[in-house]
């Protein structure tokens, strides 16, 4: 080994314990808080991500946070649809949802989407356990309301003694947003929605939404001008001037509705960006956006 390997190594060291210096007080501040994570965008369809999102997981849950993870899976339901021979429709932002779509959309994020998410942080050396919202009536759903949208729903309560009892023997719940009205019928609910409604009826310390977007930019073409820390206010005063538009009015939105509920901060960070939730967590300068009650700024 020569002198220049010598020192990279060296460097490389620091470097590992200067990240593990800085981690610190975040772990001691953090542990034994609820943190609840949408899981979607590219890191569900990009192996690489993928496997660094689980092991971020895995690591909250180490070093004493308490994870719950609710995932989406869009691009793998257009998927089977396909191979169904069902076209896929959208109207509004949503999926027109209709029985055979219901029964399509269910297989998928239940049966395959969810179960895989749990097998891979189980892994990992997670202990994580699946369910949806009909587990445990977990979450009882509504229509949405729209005409002509099918079996596409809305949260109307939430029971949290399921997953409460599961976080505190130890487990990573993994939630897929289905859920059944009061007669049993199955509905399809929006990923963001599900896990702002989680958080908000746990009272969670963090909501974090992982997308492909570096979060809220003043200029949506302009990653630099990433908006780093803003309040309720704030945040609706961007959407209501259209800084803040298209796909990212709801999931603004959800995060605002989480805090007015007394979730401590919602955040909206870059899910393409390796190991972004230990990069948002637990460093000073965090990678994306975070939201908090007005007044709560420093």
């Amino acid at each position: 080994m020569t002198i220049s390997d010598q020192e990279y190594i060296r460097k490389a060291e620091a470097t590992r314990v200067r990240v593990l210096s800085e981690a610190l007080p975040y772990i001691q501040q953090f542990a034994g808080r609820t943190v609840v994570v949408k899981y979607g965008g590219a890191a569900m369809r990009d192996k690489t991500l993928k496997d660094q999102i689980v092991r971020d997981i895995v690591f909250l849950s180490c070093v004493g946070l308490r994870p719950i993870v609710v995932h989406g899976g869009g691009p793998e339901v257009n998927s089977w649809l396909g191979k169904l021979g069902i076209e896929p429709q959208f109207r509004n932002g949503l999926r027109v949802t209709d029985a055979d779509t219901m029964d399509v959309v269910e297989m998928v994020l239940v049966g395959r989407v969810n179960k895989e998410l749990v097998s891979l942080i189980n892994h990992a050396g997670g202990r994580a356990v699946g369910l949806c919202g009909k587990d445990g009536n977990l979450i009882k759903a509504r229509p949405e309301g729209q005409k002509g949208i099918g079996f596409v729903g809305e949260v109307s309560s939430i029971d949290t003694s399921l997953v409460e009892s599961l976080v505190n023997s130890g487990y990573v719940p993994i939630i897929s947003s289905v859920a059944a009205d009061q007669t049993g019928q199955a509905y399809n609910i929006n990923a963001d929605t599900v896990a702002g409604e989680i958080a908000a009826a746990l009272g969670a310390e963090k909501l974090i939404l992982l997308t492909d977007t570096p979060g809220i930019l003043k200029d949506h073409h302009d990653p630099s001008t990433l908006i780093t820390k803003l309040d309720i206010q704030q945040a609706r005063g961007l959407i209501e001037e259209e800084t803040v538009a298209g796909g990212m009015i709801p999931k603004v939105n959800c995060c605002v509705r989480s805090l007015a509920q007394g979730v401590r901060a919602a955040h909206i960070i870059d899910g393409r960006i390796s190991h972004s939730l230990l990069l948002e967590i637990f460093t000073d300068e965090g990678i994306g956006s975070m939201i908090v009650a007005s007044g709560a700024l420093a």
